[in-house]
């Protein structure tokens, strides 16, 4: 009942979310074109079948996909194989890039533009292997805990050092494809892939850490096809061959027969088995572990493949087809303005109806506390895809170089990294990968060869692409900006604000004996709480305090007072008046809430081996009537969720205790 429920939910969403794009398809097909489609009732139809087929995905994905991807990564991470885990890493990569139908389409029309130098199954294998190699370098990051913006900003200088010598026929085409190798189903997986690890690893931050694995995908495309472009221009001669001429025309929508609904459905699960199988052959010949509720998870898959169908099948009777007419009609007519406003406004409605940035805002937003709006995040990336998809389109009717514009927007990036949030960056990078997928690609691409085709001096084969560079580029942009704006407004994750609210609600009373008087976050505002607190002992040489002092501030300790001490034992108390009394062991005083004292203990004695062959004493006592003690938000909050927790289980366990003394008085009666 419960997975109804939530089924009902994400229906709602939705088709709240397919409501900018059939507001856009309304206002331009009625108030600039001015006439009623033919097929509006299959138009209509399709909208449906998209909105059910996105919540049944989207459930497919909360039941399968991402309990599977967390689950691989936190058995790599604490079986230790790196080999396996980079492996790994890298077939997911290269198995759906390689399994991508939008790779095999642009491929296609690469071949023609090369005029045979460039052949289309070793293209689509250079992507796959860049695809493959970009996961295995961001999984190997998280690993290590390497900064993302580091590896970016070094990957943005290769792609734009190597435009300048690639040839003009394939930076186009290579920016393009950065955007189209992450399908619907590979960005979930990688997504959990990552914060799996992320959360895995000791010392790991799933926000900062987790996210990123898209962003080295939609990378290493744009530098390996670039090289590969370059290697070919320079070394394979062109042949005469038939080019594949590439047209903006008027479609039809699609005519669905039973034929027609099989095939649709073998093509998307031959897009989605190679994952399983690499998932399967991982999880059972490599970890030799069982995939736990395995019925739920293999309906999560069936669930996946049923809704992306059904999402692919709405799209194609109609939606598809009335969007490239539009877009054909108006690269047609003579207003620039109009072409831009409809760049604008297709690129920010099928954003927000894209299932892939759906998921990860949704991710993003549970990993985050609550502190990343997934409804904001997603009204900033379809920002960006709107202004990138608007500015691509002057630039067709402009007719400037591609790179110019791409370097630039890549200068602003690299600028707005170090002014960013850290916990925004991996996001931001994450969300030029996600934004060109299964909805934005066909009518981007055929606005971007409609206007190549009808400007004159514009060659379709080669302004018409970059569209999709552009779409993948300005979120990172304007995500970053979000971040900015957000620490700038100083938004709170739940656990901020619900400690704020436990802290407005408590009067400053210091005179109070029985409640506890704290500093908020080291300031002069006080409040008086009902808090235990404990002081928490440690000796230990002096050799031995910094890393004391280190395991206690990972526990959570924020203060310590150190006094120097010598200690006397067993063998010296004999006779004592002959031992030197100089200060060889260091005393570690901790005040600390009642909630963290198991943790800074258990943090000490083990870093520093305490109840094995480590030297040392640790021992804690309460404390009453604290005064003056500096505390967080975050510990005041946590300590309070503890004390309610342990009051909850002490009422529990008496109203127990209750029902088995009156069965005791029963039984003797």
């Amino acid at each position: 009942m419960m997975q109804f429920h939530f089924f009902l939910k994400l229906l709602k969403e939705s088709f709240r979310d397919l409501i900018p794009v059939i507001l856009v398809i309304l206002f331009f097909q009625l108030a600039i074109i001015q006439s009623v489609p033919d097929n509006w009732i299959s138009t209509a139809i399709g909208l449906v079948i998209v909105g059910v087929g996105l919540a049944v995905f989207l459930q497919g994905l909360e039941i399968g996909i991402f309990p599977v991807g967390e689950g691989l990564a936190r058995d790599f991470a604490k079986s230790g194989w790196t080999i396996w885990i980079l492996i790994f890493g890298f077939l997911i990569g290269f198995g759906s890039a390689i399994a991508e139908p939008a790779l095999a389409v642009i491929a296609n029309k690469a071949a023609s533009i090369s005029s045979g130098r460039i052949d289309e199954t070793v293209l689509r294998l250079v992507v796959a292997f860049s695809v493959g190699f970009a996961i295995l370098l961001g999984v190997f990051r998280i690993i290590k805990g390497h900064p993302i913006h580091y590896y970016i900003i070094i990957g943005y200088f290769i792609a734009i050092t190597v435009t300048f010598f690639a040839p003009q026929e394939i930076i186009g085409l290579a920016y393009d494809l950065g955007g189209v190798t992450t399908s619907t189903v590979t960005v979930p997986l990688v997504a959990a892939l990552g914060i799996g690890l992320a959360s895995a690893i000791k010392g790991r931050n799933p926000i900062s850490d987790g996210f990123g694995l898209i962003a080295f995908a939609a990378l290493t495309p744009m530098i390996f096809v670039q090289i590969y472009g370059i290697i070919v221009y320079s070394f394979v001669d062109a042949t005469s061959i038939e080019q594949i001429v590439v047209q903006a025309n008027v479609s039809s929508p699609t005519d669905i027969t039973v034929t027609s609904l099989i095939t649709g459905l073998i093509n998307v699960v031959q897009d989605v088995l190679p994952i399983l199988a690499i998932i399967i052959f991982f999880q059972y010949a490599v970890l030799k572990k069982h995939i736990q509720n395995i019925k739920i998870v293999f309906l999560g898959f069936i669930l996946v493949i049923v809704g992306l169908y059904a999402f692919i099948l709405g799209l194609e009777l109609g939606l598809f087809s009335l969007g490239e007419t539009m877009a054909y009609q108006l690269t047609k007519s003579d207003s620039a303005l109009t072409i831009y406003a409809f760049a604008f406004a297709i690129g920010f409605s099928t954003t927000m109806a894209e299932p892939a940035l759906m998921a990860i805002a949704k991710k993003a937003k549970d990993i985050s506390d609550g502190k990343i709006n997934d409804f904001a995040l997603r009204l900033f990336v379809a920002l960006g895809v709107a202004i990138g998809i608007a500015l691509g389109s002057f630039r067709i009717v402009d007719g400037g170089q591609i790179h110019y514009y791409i370097i630039m927007g890549y200068l602003i990036v690299i600028v707005l990294t170090f002014i960013a949030p850290k916990y925004i960056i991996p996001i931001a990078y994450d969300s030029g990968g996600v934004t060109t997928s299964t909805i934005t690609v066909p009518l981007v691409a055929a606005l971007g060869i409609g206007l190549a085709t009808n400007i004159d001096g514009r060659n379709p084969l080669i302004d018409g692409f970059g569209l999709i560079a552009f779409a993948s580029l300005f979120p990172i942009i304007t995500v970053m900006l979000y971040g900015v704006l957000t620490e700038k407004l100083g938004v709170k994750s739940d656990t901020e604000i619900e400690a704020m609210n436990i802290l407005r609600d408590n009067l400053i009373d210091a005179e109070n004996m029985d409640l506890a008087t704290v500093n908020i976050d080291g300031s002069n505002r006080r409040h008086s709480l009902p808090m235990d607190f404990s002081a928490v002992v440690i000796i230990v040489p002096k050799d031995k305090k910094v890393d004391a002092i280190a395991a206690a501030h990972k526990a959570g300790a924020s203060g310590v007072t150190i006094l120097r001490a010598d200690g006397i034992g067993l063998g010296k108390m004999d006779n004592f008046y002959r031992t030197s009394f100089n200060a060889s062991d260091s005393l570690l005083l901790f005040l600390l809430p009642q909630a963290m004292i198991n943790p800074v203990i258990k943090s000490i004695i083990h870093s520093l081996h305490i109840t094995t062959i480590g030297k040392g004493i640790a021992f804690a006592f309460p404390l009453t009537h604290m005064k003056g003690i500096s505390l967080s938000r975050h510990d005041i909050f946590t300590n309070r969720k503890d004390h309610k927790y342990n009051k909850e289980k002490e009422s529990s366990s008496s109203s127990k205790k209750e029902d088995l003394n009156q069965k005791e008085i029963i039984n003797t009666i």
